[in-house]
């Protein structure tokens, strides 16, 4: 069993029926529900593990299963069902299911980095909270914040309902964590994602790294082109797992004016989804990123007559995109539509200092950034640098 630091001691003493945990990054959340399951299998309980994607159930699910095995009867990783020899079972389930643990009963239910899930409340409310009905079970919401989302109101219900308790922890009280490298990450990562990630503070805007998203996405999408103005496409390619997402701006406004994104489709059929785009908006030029599946599709829009400008996506190139994008919302020189997939992304887009000092840019564990690199390739390559007639007249 992991022994919990004074922090986590703390809450342990001072937990209430439902408890929501804010804390920042690791600051050791994972220990505090290991404790708290072993505790309930122990007592032969009923537990049920809920996190936002099945890579996150799927480290929770090994840890777990190593500090269990002493007392592990049977483990079925393609079902995520573990028992004891004392005739507790825990349950493992993602909350992009609307029905995850319906039917269940649980003593105890533990919500993994749930400010992760856009449809928290929908599924706390419809499917998990039930399964504490017949035990008088407890619930655990415990992760690092989002925003003002499902996981920031559940959070507010602790500062008034007796039944609810909350706390929020920043990363520097974990005692084994080094405070040099708090004040590096400080040092290195814009101030609004060092404050959300590192000292577990609610931003209103997400604490991303794209500020202003919401005042900007004021757009209604169109179908088809406005006459005398001129558009660029900016691609990410997916299949199966990831999107392909096509971003379309026009240049001279610069509106984010049309977002497209699917997958399930083989590459020929999206070639051509994105050549039927191409006849409807005639654009300047198309920015797919170029990396991996990327160079094949390129060549064969090339063949076919389309112009075709190929974004290879370096560490380098798409901090640069990053910046690009991230100050056009700053000083509020674009405008993008009102797409609620396109929204999420960009506001829960992220950097994180690597052990070798660098940055990383990317959505977060578990979630998708298609339309985010769509949209910055775009942006970067075609808008950014394009000087309107007018812009041309007035530095003449």
């Amino acid at each position: 069993m992991p022994r919990p630091h004074p922090a986590q001691e703390q809450i342990l003493r001072t937990a209430k029926r439902f408890n929501v945990l804010d804390c920042g990054r690791r600051w050791g959340k994972t220990v505090i529900g290991i404790i708290l399951v072993a505790h309930a299998l122990l007592r032969g309980e009923s537990v049920g593990w809920f996190a936002p994607s099945y890579k996150i159930l799927a480290d929770a699910y090994r840890i777990i299963q190593t500090v269990l095995q002493p007392i592990v009867l049977s483990s079925n990783r393609s079902e995520n069902i573990i028992t004891t020899i004392t005739g507790g079972k825990l349950e493992f389930w993602t909350l992009s299911d609307i029905n995850a643990g319906r039917s269940r009963k649980y003593h105890l239910v533990i919500i993994d980095e749930g400010a992760l899930e856009p449809n928290l409340l929908a599924v706390w409310n419809a499917s998990i909270r039930p399964t504490l009905t017949d035990y008088r079970g407890s619930a655990w919401f415990m992760s690092t914040p989002k925003g003002h989302n499902g996981f920031y109101h559940l959070y507010n219900k602790g500062l008034s309902d007796p039944e609810w308790q909350c706390w929020t922890y920043p990363t520097g009280t974990n005692p084994y964590i080094d405070p040099k490298e708090i004040e590096a990450a400080k040092n290195d990562l814009p101030e609004q994602v060092f404050q959300q990630e590192f000292m577990a503070a609610f931003l209103e805007d997400g604490g991303g790294v794209f500020r202003k998203v919401a005042q900007a996405a004021t757009l209604q999408p169109i179908d088809g082109p406005v006459p005398g103005h001129q558009y660029v496409f900016g691609v990410d390619w997916g299949k199966f797992k990831d999107f392909t997402a096509i971003a379309v701006w026009d240049v001279g406004l610069k509106h984010l004016v049309k977002m497209d994104r699917f997958n399930h489709i083989d590459y020929s059929f999206q070639r051509q989804r994105l050549g039927v785009l191409y006849d409807k908006f005639m654009p300047i030029v198309m920015i797919p990123e170029s990396n991996s599946i990327g160079e094949p599709n390129i060549e064969e829009l090339r063949d076919s007559g389309y112009p075709v400008q190929g974004f290879l996506s370096t560490n380098a190139s798409k901090k640069k995109a990053v910046e690009a994008l991230s100050l056009g919302f700053e000083q509020e020189v674009i405008k993008v539509v009102n797409d609620p997939i396109l929204i999420a992304e960009l506001q829960s887009f992220t950097v994180e200092r690597l052990p070798g000092g660098g940055l990383r840019y990317a959505a977060p564990e578990g979630s998708h950034d298609d339309c985010v690199i769509a949209a910055m390739i775009g942006y970067l390559e075609g808008v950014s640098q394009y000087i309107s007639p007018a812009e041309m007249l007035a530095v003449w």
